[in-house]
């Protein structure tokens, strides 16, 4: 027994400094527990508690980012000057990283949209939507670096909008406008258009949502809203095929050799090189069309026979250029088929029944001037009325 209770004894005794160990060193994690305390007491910057509707710290990254730049700033510079700093330095970062991955984006997706919607306006717009959106995103982000809620924005873009409606009533109406250019296609990128009403020719430059960009056979750009060109009368020179068809109206006298005329004309087109001056028929919709130069008698016209020419030009932008080297030709060999171009004229007939003036020279009233007799019909110094002038002067 005695030997017993001297064995549970030194149990005793070891496992008392053991005990006493434990608790040292669970004090000593206790003290380590209020150093960390200390240390997250002293972050840089405040923190809002969650109550408050704080974000979370994986939502909150770039703040955090920002609290940390702004307490290494805080070594040389003022802490709120620093902390100002920061955040636009970070703001500016992010905003750079953005607009650089939105044309990484692009140039990678790309030829892939340009194959998926093959028409050039289409896939342009689409690339700067998804650039749109990568730049939204990081302004959202530089949002966070601010601690500023989407929410918050939303609803003051919501009552600036409400107030300013009107103002952006155009811009809107101007974007819907695009869309609807967009899905019409009355013109793609590089065809030659013409505004009727506004005398412009030129090729289609650029299309976005808001305006479409002409370039112009002058070489100047017009920029045309949306809004307004859809309110216009627009004619497409080369849509889905650039070749154009032109008609010349050419009238000739009635004494004048018809057919002969009819080939010097057909032929004058042929030797134009802009010309298409044969091959296989052009198809327009269901109708097929003579690609060669055809002159036709159009009608019998008060002053000659009015001759119809129907050609066909390879590119929309030499139809001026072709209409004026066939006038040209046809003036240079009218004396080969002596052919000659009518014009109305005026031929004055005087008969005994448009009367006569008797006019006396050098005496009598004003100017020297007196008329004798009546204007109309016969008088007593002009009985038989010839209608001539006769002067009361015997030296005339």
């Amino acid at each position: 027994m005695a030997a017993q209770d001297g064995t549970n004894g030194s149990n005793a005794s070891a496992d008392g400094p053991a005990d006493a160990t434990n608790e040292s060193a669970n004090g000593t994690t206790g003290g380590g527990g209020a150093t960390n305390e200390s240390a997250n007491e002293s972050t840089w910057g405040p923190r809002i508690d969650g109550e408050a509707g704080a974000t979370t710290p994986e939502n909150n990254t770039a703040a955090e980012t920002a609290n940390a730049l702004g307490e290494f700033l805080a070594q040389w510079l003022p802490v709120g000057l620093a902390d100002a700093v920061s955040k636009f330095v970070l703001a500016v970062v992010i905003m750079v990283l953005a607009w650089y991955a939105s044309k990484v984006i692009n140039r990678l997706l790309g030829r892939r949209i340009a194959r998926r919607f093959r028409r050039p306006s289409v896939s342009r717009t689409v690339l700067r939507l998804i650039r749109l959106v990568v730049m939204f995103f990081g302004f959202t982000t530089v949002l966070t670096v601010y601690e500023v809620q989407l929410g918050d924005i939303v609803l003051s873009v919501t009552v600036f909008t409400a107030v300013v409606g009107v103002i952006l009533a155009p811009i809107v109406g101007s974007y819907i406008s695009g869309i609807f250019v967009l899905a019409d296609q009355p013109y793609e990128v590089g065809d030659m258009v013409e505004i009727v009403d506004q005398d412009v020719h030129g090729f289609v430059e650029d299309v976005t949502l808001r305006y479409t960009k002409i370039f112009t056979l002058d070489n100047t750009f017009v920029t045309i809203p949306n809004g307004s060109i859809r309110d216009r009368d627009v004619v497409n020179y080369s849509a889905e095929d650039p070749r154009t068809r032109l008609r010349l109206d050419v009238t000739v006298s009635y004494e004048d050799d018809v057919e002969a005329a009819r080939r010097l004309l057909e032929n004058a087109a042929r030797d134009v090189d802009v010309v298409i001056d044969g091959g296989p028929d052009i198809r327009i919709g269901s109708a097929r069309y003579p690609a060669a130069p055809t002159c036709y008698v159009n009608d019998f016209a008060d002053h000659g026979v009015l001759l119809t020419l129907r050609f066909w030009v390879k590119e929309p932008y030499k139809l001026l250029t072709a209409r004026s080297k066939i006038l040209e030709r046809v003036w240079d060999r009218q004396d080969d088929v002596d052919m000659t171009f009518p014009y109305p004229h005026s031929h004055l007939v005087f008969d005994e029944t448009s009367g006569h003036l008797d006019v006396a020279v050098g005496e009598g009233g004003p100017g020297g001037r007196v008329a004798d007799g009546d204007r109309r019909g016969t008088s007593d110094a002009n009985p038989n009325g010839r209608g001539d002038a006769r002067s009361d002067d015997p030296s005339t």
